[in-house]
């Protein structure tokens, strides 16, 4: 009897907050709202900040009701313009289709915090898509405005080190996901002279790093991630720097998810490398493959009927040689496979179809993400490394297999182009493992 009072008072609570958060929205809306925005913006968003996780799922479903367009007014403007298309009628169009939550969101983002608040908005707007589809035009509102906010302009690029304050050290081991920082020792190393690690910023989220690249600056290409991470290994010296390595991205920002960042980065910081040191003249990635053993271990392969007859034939025999139709690739690595225990000829069939995978299935829509991020951003597809990642994680999703994608400044567009037009561009030695 407690315990349902308790919860019918909550719920009273709850709701009383969120008339409360909502009349503030409403105003800040109105014309009233427009002329004195910032204040009414820092009140709304100081109710917006004591409402319960299921009372800002129910915000989000107000903003797709009673903040989206009218729809009878959008079918009249399009009539209107149907009839004559002209620059006003198009304009009316377009303002009709733009929904008011849109200009909510904007008026909201003039409080100081504002930016924030928004973005912490929409990351926990993204954990309920799955469940809620009605969402799907907010959170298209969401992403359209942050995208403006964020365009790679207003950031700011800053190179990370030892001296760097400790509460930014601390985010980027906290943020670091692709390979795990070992405490303040193994920071120290990255962050020396020879390892290098840069962030974006954005000037109303200060301190708080949007995304961050780490770059080992060696003699060659490398062919394994051991080595550039090693925290006991010693420095270089600057005369042998020949390439700028990427082995790491990492995204800080759940809320900025799909916001174009990292494909930026990549170029502003290798001009900023190629202009302080003048040796350096390749650019690569040493890059995992996080989608290939769940490729290997898909039932279907339409993804290459549409290759030649004699590279289906080769996937086929690479298919069979490591008895995918009876074994996953997933359990024999459960059961103890491991890079170092493959025979040659499992070696040579794991390797064929890492080729196929990246060359052939890349542009489609069971490529790999970071293969799709690195050609779509005009990478060349350079080489494939045989137990470059032996860590567990390494050989779980890649069979301990990484990538070397390479970055022509000078071809970068071009090759993202042709990746839009479908094709990897990737050297000889790559297609030879195929074959």
């Amino acid at each position: 009897m407690f315990d349902s009072l308790k919860n019918a008072a909550q719920k009273i609570k709850t709701e009383h907050e969120l008339d409360v958060f909502m009349r503030h929205c409403r105003r800040l809306l109105s014309a009233r709202g427009e002329a004195n925005s910032a204040a009414l913006a820092a009140t709304a968003l100081e109710a917006y900040g004591h409402l319960p996780d299921s009372a800002q799922l129910r915000f989000f479903e107000l903003l797709a009701g009673e903040f989206g367009p009218d729809p009878k007014t959008v079918l009249d403007a399009a009539q209107r313009y149907a009839a004559a298309p002209t620059a006003e009628s198009l304009l009316q169009l377009m303002q009709a289709a733009e929904p008011p939550r849109q200009e909510l969101l904007r008026r909201l983002n003039r409080a100081a915090g504002g930016t924030a608040v928004i973005v912490q908005m929409r990351r926990r707007l993204l954990r309920s898509l799955a469940t809620h589809a009605e969402l799907t035009a907010v959170e298209a509102d969401f992403l359209h405005l942050l995208s403006s906010w964020f365009n790679p302009g207003f950031l700011e690029l800053q190179q990370v080190d030892w001296n760097s304050p400790a509460q930014l050290l601390e985010k980027i081991i906290q943020h670091e996901s692709v390979h795990a920082i070992d405490g303040w020792d193994d920071l120290r190393r990255r962050l020396q002279p020879d390892r290098r690690c840069y962030a974006y910023f954005h000037p109303q989220l200060p301190g708080e790093p949007l995304i961050f690249v780490e770059v080992a600056l060696v003699p060659e290409m490398p062919e394994a991630i051991a080595p550039l991470i090693a925290k006991h290994s010693a420095p270089i010296e600057a005369r042998h720097y020949k390439v700028a390595a990427f082995y790491s991205i990492s995204n800080c920002q759940p809320g900025l998810r799909g916001v174009s960042l990292g494909n930026f980065l990549i170029k502003r910081v290798a001009e900023r490398l190629q202009a302080d040191f003048s040796s350096i003249r390749s650019f690569c990635t040493l890059s995992p493959i996080p989608g290939f053993v769940q490729w290997l271990d898909t039932p279907t392969v339409a993804e290459t009927e549409r290759t030649k007859p004699a590279l289906r034939e080769r996937f086929m025999s690479a298919r069979k040689q490591l008895q995918l139709d009876s074994v996953r690739m997933h359990e024999r690595i459960a059961g103890g496979w491991t890079p170092e225990s493959a025979s040659a000829a499992d070696r040579n069939a794991l390797l064929a179809l890492a080729s196929i995978y990246l060359c052939h299935v890349a542009p489609t829509e069971a490529g790999d993400v970071v293969a799709k991020f690195h050609l779509g951003n005009g990478a060349r597809l350079q080489r494939i490394n045989w137990a470059a990642d032996v860590s567990r994680n390494g050989v779980r999703q890649s069979c301990g297999l990484m990538v070397n994608y390479r970055y022509d400044l000078h071809k970068v567009e071009d090759y993202h182009q042709r990746f839009l037009e479908g094709e990897v561009v990737h050297t000889p030695g790559v297609a030879r493992l195929a074959r």
